[in-house]
């Protein structure tokens, strides 16, 4: 088998599971290895057995720095601190490293952009869907088309395992209203509203957030004037979506340089 060596982070969760299936599934590139957690239930599993499919003869590990010896990338759908550290190993050994981990903080993010100066070839993004990185581009165009006399609102639901909130998504979304304005989001967005808050202030980017059973990720931007409303969005059907977009990513990085590049760089999105 030839083709892109890629390594699957947290291969025992959900999305770990929805990334094997999607990299044993793509002739272009080759499953070589996949590792969690120390003590992680899914250690010592066969990877293909534990995403549903045939045994691929790989187990999962916790032996980090084995798989990261054989892979030409890694997958990473974990948590933050894992997502800063393996960035860090990825700049060492100058290797392509996709990024869907959400819930980062700023001092997360500015490491990763470190890692990506430092020789890694990093494509992070809160999703890695085309529909989504499609909805964003539209985002970004509407809210400069129309102006600040129509106010815009984020609103997600995601399953009630999610934990952190607004979701990565609703943030990238959000990010593109205010691109498209020409404003930094950090000055316009209202994360909650409770008890008595005043009318709305002009020029704000609201967010709203649902939890519940097992919703894999809905998103929509509203866009409301004083007569009328313009509603754009996205529903997540399968996982697989995400994981399928990861793999594209890793596959385009894989042939860029050192960098640190998000999905509308892979999909040919940029204005």
């Amino acid at each position: 088998m030839t083709g892109l060596k890629i390594a699957i982070a947290g291969a025992g969760g959900r999305m770990g599971a929805a990334n094997i299936r999607a990299v044993l599934e793509n002739p272009a590139c080759e499953l070589v290895a996949a590792f969690d957690r120390s003590g992680a239930p899914a250690i010592g599993r066969d990877a293909g057995t534990h995403a549903g499919l045939e045994p691929a003869g790989i187990a999962i590990s916790e032996d980090i720095e084995a798989a990261l010896s054989l892979a030409d990338a890694v997958i990473d759908f974990t948590a933050p601190a894992a997502s800063v550290a393996l960035a860090r190993q990825a700049a060492e050994k100058g290797m392509a490293l996709v990024i869907g981990t959400t819930g980062c903080s700023s001092d997360d993010d500015l490491a990763i952009a470190a890692a990506g100066e430092a020789g890694a070839r990093i494509v992070k993004s809160g999703n890695m869907s085309l529909g989504v990185n499609l909805l964003a581009a539209l985002v970004r165009k509407a809210s400069a088309a129309l102006g600040e006399e129509f106010d815009i609102e984020v609103l997600e639901m995601h399953h009630r395992h999610k934990v952190d909130a607004p979701s990565g998504t609703a943030l990238m979304l959000g990010e593109a209203a205010a691109q498209g304005r020409g404003v930094d989001l950090s000055d316009v967005a209202v994360y909650a509203r409770e008890g008595h808050t005043g009318p709305r202030r002009s020029g704000d980017i609201g967010f709203a957030t649902l939890r519940g059973g097992g919703v894999i990720g809905d998103h929509s931007v509203i866009l409301a004037s004083g007569t009328e409303r313009i509603t754009l969005g996205h529903a997540a059907q399968d996982r697989q979506l995400f994981a399928q977009g990861a793999v594209r990513a890793a596959l385009w990085a894989g042939t860029q340089g050192p960098g640190l590049y998000d999905m509308t760089d892979v999909l040919g999105l940029k204005d």
